[in-house]
């Protein structure tokens, strides 16, 4: 997956992606539980002694992961970027309080997530950056730059709302859209629980220039608990993820692949698995 030519800084990371057993690799940190590309790879970092090298999938984000080990094991801390740790985390770990928290983004936090996720533009995205070196969420939120493309872009927002209400089909606890014929790559993936709010799981296909997705993910605020491992599932399609949320891209030319495999999963989400197979919690960190 990774080149070698890739690393070619003096200090190389890879942050909330799969490993590489690249001799290059400085700093890998993960929270997924699909981390590996073979079992080679996770032996290989089972064996590394270089301290540098973490791996611990019952964190909610790898922000926090990250914040907690520099913390705990190097003794860095950063109060300023505490505010911004604690949202990447809500986010990640999709802690909303409902869905309609998520999906009508009245949080400035939300306001500028929408901007990062749904802006094609690199020079925002590194402007944001430097801004949250500086300036607090509420701060960044109402810079012209952010409130022009927000105001924008969530009307657009709206509008996959309604894509996804016509296109969705909800069924035994499963609802099951599929918005490939629509330009709206990139929607929230709460939408489906804040239209159908009784579902237990969602399966959605899309379709971008660079790849057919299907995004599987179950509902934070079911009134019935998550009873399947969906990073499992995906596993078998080449995809991957964690327990709650996972996905598996295509080529875009396979979107009829895509859809079949979206269809079976739909399916197998409707039935109820002999176990979940998630196994127990387990903290990992190489040296």
């Amino acid at each position: 997956m990774f080149k070698d030519e890739l690393f070619d800084g003096d200090e190389n990371a890879i942050v909330d992606f799969k490993y590489s057993s690249s001799p290059r690799l400085t700093w890998w940190f993960d929270h997924h539980e699909s981390a590996f590309l073979s079992p080679e790879d996770e032996a290989h970092f089972r064996r590394d002694r270089s301290g540098r090298k973490f791996h611990d999938p019952s964190f909610k984000s790898c922000t926090k992961f990250i914040a907690t080990v520099a913390a705990q094991r190097f003794g860095w801390r950063c109060p300023d970027l505490d505010e911004l740790v604690h949202w990447a985390d809500v986010i990640d770990g999709a802690q909303y309080p409902n869905a309609r928290a998520a999906v009508e983004m009245k949080e400035p936090a939300l306001r500028v997530l929408l901007v990062i996720e749904a802006s094609r533009e690199p020079d925002v995205a590194e402007r944001i950056i430097h801004d949250f070196q500086t300036k607090s969420l509420s701060e960044i939120a109402r810079q012209p730059y952010i409130v022009d493309r927000f105001q924008s872009l969530y009307r657009w927002h709206l509008e996959t709302i309604d894509v996804i209400r016509k296109e969705a089909q909800s069924r035994d606890g499963v609802v099951y859209f599929d918005v490939s014929e629509h330009p709206v790559e990139g929607y929230n993936k709460f939408i489906p629980y804040y239209l159908f709010p009784d579902v237990r799981y969602s399966v959605g296909v899309s379709l971008s220039p660079s790849r057919a997705k299907v995004s599987v993910g179950s509902n934070p605020w079911s009134p019935k608990p998550r009873v399947h491992n969906l990073a499992k599932i995906c596993e078998r399609y080449g995809g991957g993820g964690h327990a709650a949320v996972a996905a598996i891209s295509f080529p875009p030319d396979q979107i009829e692949a895509a859809r079949r495999v979206a269809q079976e999963i739909a399916a197998e989400l409707r039935s109820e698995p002999v176990k979940n197979g998630e196994g127990e919690r387990r903290v990992e960190v190489s040296g």
